[in-house]
């Protein structure tokens, strides 16, 4: 009896009957006459007993197939979590709709790249920049840019990777520009103009003295020339065994935040003429999986040689999903809403590895498992509406979109880490 009263009995309203059935019929045989109860007792314990088996066993059925627990609508959840933020795992959690999203218009930020500006580009909804990560046991607080802005003061923070770092590097760029009065005071130093073909970009927040740099490095290791005697068909080499030249240019900094993998594909490397090569040792038959280990063994090599721990918080975000489809993965289909299931993209090898290399450092990184909370985001891709709308994008996110949520998640677990609050709603 102790066990059934914890059920939620207004569930099983329909089974009433069935109850007051069985309730009655123990009540008149504890009111009977002690002949019958006698008489009866053996064959009233068996019946008893079978009424109260077959009464449990249709409480639980009823409960495995139709649970009380209805889905919440309109979010879309993972189901697991590798990193955690103190006592929340920040990365199990759903996107819930949250109509006072954006938090900034793309069309008022110089620094944000034309291309990835979707609406500006002929996007007709706008539903995709509604939706807030929502962790399962506690909230992101609001990005509050004034506040992060002060907290930043005198900073050098540093986005190295690929096209998706630049993206968000001019995410976070947009966001603080929120917090910022007078928005001439905020200036790429050398007056570029946004663009992936310029290898070094870096914005001033002048009033802050903040500075925030994007260094384009897709694969983190260096490009090597052809040695003597390769085969015709290598054009170029990846020097596994050492990081990118221009690495010297990461040390002095406060916030380093690192990604690569998007590059690390047949057709970047093998089709491209790109082979690897340790030491003076080209590989050919080596495969991209153990390349790319071996690559991010040299990268935690020199992190753990060259970074200072007491005074930069590093941070190495994971495999963004993409949303290609088709037998060649040449199609891009954008959807309106979120997807519902994750259809396998919530795994990937390149994040297994960053993770278990992570795992070994002695340098305290912190993994930025952006893999499954992307899975779901097939509405938020730049598709067609990008500066070149012959060529589809389902690799790229929209701004303002999902790398602002990579953002939110970092800077509050700086701020989080440094004693301050961002909780402004």
């Amino acid at each position: 009896m102790e066990i059934i009263t914890k059920f939620n009995w207004d569930t099983f309203g329909h089974l009433r009957p069935y109850y007051a059935r069985v309730f009655n019929f123990g009540e008149r045989m504890a009111n009977g006459h002690c002949k019958i109860l006698v008489f009866l007792s053996l064959n009233g314990l068996v019946a008893m007993g079978s009424l109260i088996s077959f009464l449990s066993a249709m409480v639980f059925g009823y409960m495995y197939w139709f649970p009380t627990s209805s889905p919440v609508l309109r979010s879309y959840a993972i189901s697991e979590s590798n990193v955690s933020n103190g006592k929340c795992h920040v990365f199990h959690g759903s996107w819930i709709r949250d109509e006072s999203y954006p938090l900034y218009d793309a069309s008022r930020c110089p620094f944000a790249e034309r291309g990835f500006n979707c609406l500006a580009n002929g996007r007709k909804d706008n539903g995709y920049t509604k939706w807030r990560w929502k962790p399962k046991d506690c909230d992101i607080p609001r990005f509050n840019a004034r506040a992060i802005l002060e907290n930043l003061r005198g900073k050098r923070i540093v986005f190295v990777g690929d096209s998706l770092s630049r993206t968000q590097w001019e995410s976070l760029i947009c966001l603080l520009m929120m917090g910022i009065e007078d928005k001439r005071s905020v200036y790429e130093i050398n007056g570029h103009k946004i663009t992936k073909r310029i290898r070094f970009l870096s914005v001033w927040f002048s009033s802050f003295d903040l500075t925030i740099d994007y260094y384009r490095s897709v694969f983190l290791v260096q490009p090597g020339p052809v040695p003597r005697r390769a085969p015709k068909r290598v054009k170029a080499t990846l020097r596994l065994d050492k990081l990118d030249d221009i690495s010297k240019e990461w040390v002095n900094s406060d916030v380093l935040i690192f990604n690569s993998g998007h590059w690390w594909t047949r057709t970047k490397l093998f089709e491209m003429g790109c082979y690897f090569q340790v030491g003076d040792s080209l590989k050919l038959g080596m495969p991209i999986s153990i390349a790319f280990r071996r690559a991010l063994d040299t990268w935690a090599s020199w992190v753990e040689t060259m970074i200072h721990r007491n005074r930069t918080s590093v941070f190495f975000r994971t495999f963004e999903s993409s949303h290609w489809s088709g037998r060649n993965r040449n199609s891009c289909k954008v959807s309106r809403h979120p997807s519902s299931r994750s259809h396998g993209r919530d795994r990937s090898p390149i994040s297994d590895s960053i993770i278990k290399v992570v795992e070994k450092m002695t340098v305290p990184v912190k993994v930025v498992h952006v893999t499954p909370m992307g899975a779901f985001r097939s509405d938020a891709h730049v598709g067609s509406w990008s500066d070149n709308p012959s060529v589809p994008d389902c690799s790229h996110w929209c701004l303002p979109g999902v790398p602002d949520t990579w953002n939110e998640i970092i800077f509050s677990n700086l701020l989080s880490k440094n004693g301050d609050s961002t909780n402004e709603h």
